[in-house]
C-alpha cells in the first residue's frame, strides 16, 4: 500500500459521480470558455484591497459556531496530513496556515501573487526555513520538486476552465510519492451572485467600498473527489460542518 493512501485511509472516504453531470444537475454552467484575464487580474486586485484587514472577514452568512466547528475539523485534518519534508504552500495569504505547516517541514517555500498578503506574512512567519515567493499561480512554474503541496482557501478561485492546468503545476511540482492537502468552501451569497447561481463569477467588496468580481466555484466533495480521480489523483475529499471541505492523497499508482 502507498504511503499517502495508508493515512488517506486514516481520514476517510467519500463515493461520487460524474463531476460535470453532477454540476449541471445543479444548474452550474461547465462550458470551457477561457475566463477573461481581467476577472482574473480583479480577483488578485481584490485580495491585494483586503490585505490588512483579511484576519477579520469572516464568512458572510455562515454561523460562527459552523466556522468555529470547521476550523477545528480542518486543524484536526493538517495534523494527520503531517507535513514535512520540503514544503510548498500555494495561496499562502497573510500566513494563516504557513506557521502549523512548519513543525516536520525543513524548508518551506509559500506563493502569493499580492504583495501585500507577503508583507503581513513575513512579519507572522519569521522561521528561516521560510521562502516567501511573489507569483501569479496561474503564471507560475515550480522551479524545484517538493515532499507536500498545501493550498488553503484556493480552489475554488481556480477557474474550471483552467482547473486541469492547475493540477498539471500541482503534479510537477511533487516529488515522485509526494502528498496533497487543501482545505475550502464552497459558499457564495445570494448578494455576491451578480450573474446568478449559474455563474462562477460573484461580487465581493472591500473595506473601503470598491467592487471587485472574482471566480468563486461551489465545488461539491464528492464530485471534486470524482473529477480528481479522472486527472489521475488518489484524493479523499471529505466535508466538514457548514461548507467546509478538505482533500488529501496524491498521485495515483499506475
Amino acid at each position: 500500500m502507498s504511503r499517502h493512501r495508508s493515512w488517506t485511509r486514516r481520514l476517510c472516504s467519500i463515493p461520487g459521480n460524474t463531476p460535470r453531470e453532477s454540476m449541471r444537475a445543479r444548474g452550474l454552467a461547465v462550458t470551457m470558455r477561457r475566463v477573461p484575464d481581467p476577472l482574473l487580474a480583479e480577483q488578485r486586485a481584490y485580495y491585494r484591497a483586503v490585505a490588512p484587514e483579511f484576519s477579520d472577514l469572516g464568512v458572510p452568512g455562515v454561523l460562527e459556531s459552523e466556522v468555529r466547528a470547521a476550523s477545528q475539523e480542518l486543524s484536526a485534518a493538517l495534523a494527520v496530513f503531517a507535513a514535512a519534508g520540503d514544503v510548498l504552500e500555494l495561496a499562502c495569504g497573510p500566513g494563516t496556515w504557513t506557521e502549523s505547516l512548519l513543525p516536520g517541514a525543513t524548508t518551506l517555500t509559500a506563493v502569493d501573487a499580492a504583495p501585500e498578503m507577503l508583507a503581513f506574512a513575513r512579519t507572522k512567519v519569521t522561521d528561516p526555513r521560510v521562502r516567501f515567493v511573489e507569483a501569479d499561480l496561474f503564471e507560475w512554474t515550480p522551479d524545484r520538486r517538493y515532499d507536500c503541496v498545501f493550498f488553503g482557501f484556493w480552489l475554488s478561485h481556480v477557474p474550471l476552465e483552467r482547473f486541469e492546468t492547475f493540477w498539471s503545476t500541482v503534479a510537477a511540482a511533487l516529488k515522485p510519492g509526494g502528498r496533497v492537502l487543501f482545505v475550502d468552501d464552497g459558499h457564495r451569497t445570494e448578494e455576491e451572485l451578480i450573474e446568478g447561481p449559474h455563474s462562477t463569477t460573484i461580487r465581493r467588496t472591500a473595506g473601503d467600498g470598491t467592487a471587485y468580481r472574482l471566480v468563486k466555484v461551489p465545488h461539491a466533495p464528492a464530485e471534486l473527489e470524482v473529477e480528481l480521480r479522472r486527472l489521475g489523483w488518489d484524493i479523499v475529499v471529505k466535508a466538514t460542518s457548514g461548507p467546509f471541505y478538505w482533500g488529501a492523497g496524491g498521485r495515483a499508482r499506475r
